[in-house]
């Protein structure tokens, strides 16, 4: 009997380790490894004083030395970054907002706040990029504080935000949708925030922005029965793979200390919607401090995204970026050389 029992359990371990091994394979075969940055993304252009476009001119990047500041040239408090794909319509009411609230912006001790927009054009076919320079001319803003850096491959919405965060220069970086449905004046709460948690942009954490408590609201209740359904669907399938104490990880309003961008951005993998969860997940692992703010949103029309395939898509996104952190596929930042070798048998 001892003998038979021995056997199974023997049969049971080998199971398990095939099964663990076909998962690790299909985990393998579907993981995402961004692509690197081609030279010319690694530029930005900018309205100069005689409103005339600039030359390109490089971008710094935070992996340099995230605490150095003599990679900083001219350093901000703010920085915010805007992904922007074929938004000639959205972009210009949405910068408007946001230049006319970082304008006003004191501190606490009553100086101005230094910024700037980092609007990451996610390879365009229409004329983002343009617009949004064009926009910084006719709005009178100083040099240097709208950057427009545009990819020559798109990469999605989750790709032109890590790039943006990476090429920042603020002690605190947010990153804003194109749309302009959140509120921006409610970045000086996200800031207030953090400035409470922690004692320096040298400290990682997060604020992020929540509507959560809009659940019952108007904005949310007459949504289509689809919307809604695959809403609560997304939400359903965060709490079982264990995102539990974020109540919205979708809204496109994140502020993060420099600190906190150098230990998630630089190890992002997902460049699709889902990308938020990533960044969550990466904070979880790091012990990052992350607190959600309600902030005011309303609905926009001109969404890029399409409900049913980018929904299962970000489903799919979701099982993929779990599994691939549990299985060490993914590697946030302690064994990088490692991941390299497996996209490079990936690649080949």
């Amino acid at each position: 009997m001892a003998t038979v029992v021995g056997l199974l359990f023997m049969w049971f371990i080998a199971l398990s380790a095939f099964a663990l091994g076909l998962l690790y394979i299909a985990i393998l075969i579907i993981a995402r490894f961004p692509r690197d940055a081609l030279a010319s993304e690694n530029t930005y252009k900018t309205t100069t004083q005689t409103r005339a476009v600039s030359a390109p001119q490089n971008l710094p990047h935070i992996s340099e030395d995230p605490e150095d500041e003599r990679q900083r040239e001219e350093k901000v408090d703010v920085s915010v970054v805007v992904p922007a794909y074929n938004e000639t319509e959205r972009l210009p009411k949405m910068l408007n907002e946001a230049v006319d609230v970082l304008e006003g912006w004191e501190l606490a001790g009553g100086e101005k706040v230094t910024y700037e927009i980092l609007v990451v054009d996610d390879g365009s076919q229409d004329k983002t990029a343009e617009i949004a320079l064009k926009f910084g001319a006719n709005k009178g803003v100083l040099e240097d504080r709208i950057r427009v850096c545009k990819l020559e491959k798109n990469r999605g919405k989750g790709g032109a935000v890590a790039h943006g965060m990476q090429r920042s220069r603020g002690d605190y970086i947010i990153f804003a949708d194109a749309d302009g449905a959140s509120e921006f004046s409610d970045i000086k709460t996200l800031h207030a925030t953090l400035t409470s948690l922690t004692e320096s942009p040298s400290s990682p954490a997060i604020a992020v922005g929540s509507r959560a408590h809009m659940v019952k609201s108007e904005a949310v209740v007459k949504r289509s029965f689809i919307r809604n359904f695959l809403m609560y669907s997304l939400h359903t399938l965060l709490y079982v793979f264990g995102i539990r104490t974020i109540r919205d990880t979708q809204c496109g309003f994140k502020l993060f200390t420099r600190s906190a961008v150098s230990q998630i951005f630089p190890y992002m993998h997902n460049e699709g919607w889902i990308f938020d969860v990533e960044v969550l997940i990466l904070a979880e692992r790091k012990g990052i401090k992350v607190v959600e703010v309600p902030i005011s949103w309303h609905e926009v029309p001109g969404s890029k995204m399409e409900l049913a395939r980018d929904s299962v898509k970000m489903a799919i996104d979701l099982v993929v970026i779990r599994c691939a952190y549990i299985l060490g596929i993914y590697d946030d930042g302690r064994k990088r050389n490692g991941e390299k070798e497996l996209r490079k048998k990936k690649d080949s």
